[in-house]
């Protein structure tokens, strides 16, 4: 029986104007499918014009410029509805959706359709439920003692995963999804039992016990900030009174 991290799998990713889940919006999109390792993936892409100004530290990350967007890019409305449909239709056909920080990426998405689409994105799930593969959770996870940071990047170099064009969506979804394969090989003798949606119930345990560990860590640097525990979508904020 093929293990779920040799089989088909698909993957997500958005560029955005900003860090915050609650404000910044989405300037671009991928989702990328693959049916097996080393096949030929499939992209769909997106390109927005967020109706905001791209701040300048945004536009050096990802190369997306105010005048671009809004010569090439479409309206959010419908490009919000698109991404949900290509993420049900995934998640339909039963394949893992891979999404490297999944409470950033997917809690934009969410806030992005309540906000043109008076949507949420749990209502596009009720029938076909999201599983998901976040490569950040499980390296941490299955090699916690390991020093360093674990982005993207650092993934892709630890893994041996090639990462050419860092910051475009496609780019780093079909990245992630290298680094999934890859941490599920490591690690196979405590991966090749868990289904999927198995793996998805315990990412949000695990998840949870790292935001409790780096707040501990915060709270003895003294710092102030805050880590949401909740995985792979943040809850939405309650109204300003």
């Amino acid at each position: 029986m093929t293990c779920w991290y040799e089989g088909p799998l698909a993957a997500f990713d958005t560029e955005t104007t900003g860090v915050d889940v609650e404000t910044d919006r989405i300037v671009s999109a991928a989702v990328v499918v693959q049916d097996a390792p080393g096949a030929r993936p499939r992209v769909s892409r997106w390109l927005v014009n967020p109706g905001v100004p791209v701040p300048a530290g945004a536009t050096a990350v990802h190369g997306l410029t105010d005048e671009h967007l809004q010569r090439n890019g479409r309206w959010p409305s419908p490009v919000m509805d698109e991404i949900a449909r290509e993420l049900v239709e995934q998640a339909t056909a039963g394949r893992p959706l891979v999404v490297m920080n999944a409470p950033f990426d997917l809690t934009l998405l969410d806030r992005e359709l309540r906000r043109h689409r008076a949507s949420s994105l749990d209502r596009w799930f009720e029938s076909a439920p999201l599983r998901v593969l976040d490569p950040r959770v499980l390296d941490k996870h299955l090699d916690r003692y390991r020093k360093g940071r674990r982005t993207l990047t650092d993934l892709c170099a630890h893994y041996d995963v090639a990462l050419e064009g860092a910051h475009d969506a496609a780019a780093d979804a079909l990245a992630a999804m290298e680094v999934v394969r890859a941490v599920g090989r490591r690690f196979a003798t405590r991966l090749e039992r868990l289904s999927p949606a198995e793996l998805h119930t315990l990412q949000a345990v695990w998840h949870a016990a790292q935001a409790r560990g780096l707040q501990a860590w915060f709270a003895r640097s003294g710092s102030p900030e805050a880590v949401d525990p909740a995985w792979p979508l943040r809850p939405e904020l309650p109204a300003a009174a």
